[in-house]
């Protein structure tokens, strides 16, 4: 087999040309990371989970008429996905008051919001990620107006379809981040949903416990991020009730 060629590593994910033209191949990686990586380790059968559920996620935004990059599932660690432009933001929407919210405005974790807030983070590891307005957006031209309309629509879209299917097996979004990548198909333009979707970029919790089912369980020393990951995964369904806690590693 030819050897691929490596287009970017992050701190979660590494990206391969794909087989096609317009086409990369995402692999997702067991390296867990918080603090601007300031706090890292390695953690069995991470990526294995975060592929599944980003897919899970990802496939329910395409049937519901929300575009993203994905294509399809490849093996237990990877997926294919449309070769897009990213733009330099992360996109944040908060329901509940959690991490550097709470901190920012003196708000009690877990007091539900008035109505969700959406947040724009320049993308930046070396700056921290810097949480910026749409005047700097605008100003520094890293998205057009109708750009930010269009990611404003998008970010309450996903909102919307996540809040309900995580109601329905009994956990709280309570935040998530998502990237928007641009597509282009001849001189027509389109935005879609990027990444990944995952408890890695999401906060959870349990309804009825307040138990921590995201990346918080790493931040914080609250268990098993195994665990809380493979516990999601099961309420989904994209794992069988009776999965063991570690997935068996199959590349």
């Amino acid at each position: 087999m030819a050897r691929r060629k490596k287009i970017y590593e992050g701190k979660a994910k590494i990206l391969y040309e794909g087989p096609e033209p317009g086409t990369i191949v995402q692999y997702f990686k067991d390296d867990a990371t918080a603090f601007n990586a300031q706090k890292k380790d390695v953690i069995e059968g991470k990526g294995v989970l975060n592929n599944r559920l980003s897919e899970f996620f990802m496939l329910g935004l395409n049937q519901i008429g929300v575009p993203t990059h994905f294509i399809r599932r490849l093996n237990m660690r990877e997926q294919l996905v449309r070769s897009c432009e990213i733009i330099p933001l992360e996109v944040i929407v908060r329901n509940f008051a959690a991490g550097s919210l709470s901190k920012r405005l003196g708000i009690e974790e877990g007091t539900q919001l008035p109505r969700p807030i959406v947040e724009y983070c320049y993308k930046d590891d070396a700056l921290g990620d810097p949480m910026v307005s749409e005047e700097h957006i605008a100003a520094f031209g890293w998205a057009s107006q109708q750009d930010m309309d269009d990611v404003l629509s998008l970010a309450l879209r996903v909102n919307d379809f996540m809040s309900g299917v995580m109601l329905a097996v009994g956990i709280k979004l309570v935040d998530f981040k998502i990237e928007i990548g641009r597509v282009y198909e001849g001189d027509f333009q389109r935005l879609v949903v990027a990444d990944e979707i995952s408890p890695d970029s999401c906060r959870l919790w349990d309804i009825e416990t307040g138990r921590h089912l995201d990346k918080d369980v790493f931040r914080r020393d609250l268990g098993s991020l195994t665990d809380a990951y493979s516990e999601v995964a099961r309420r989904l369904g994209v794992l069988p009730q009776a999965a063991p806690t570690k997935p068996t590693l199959i590349n």
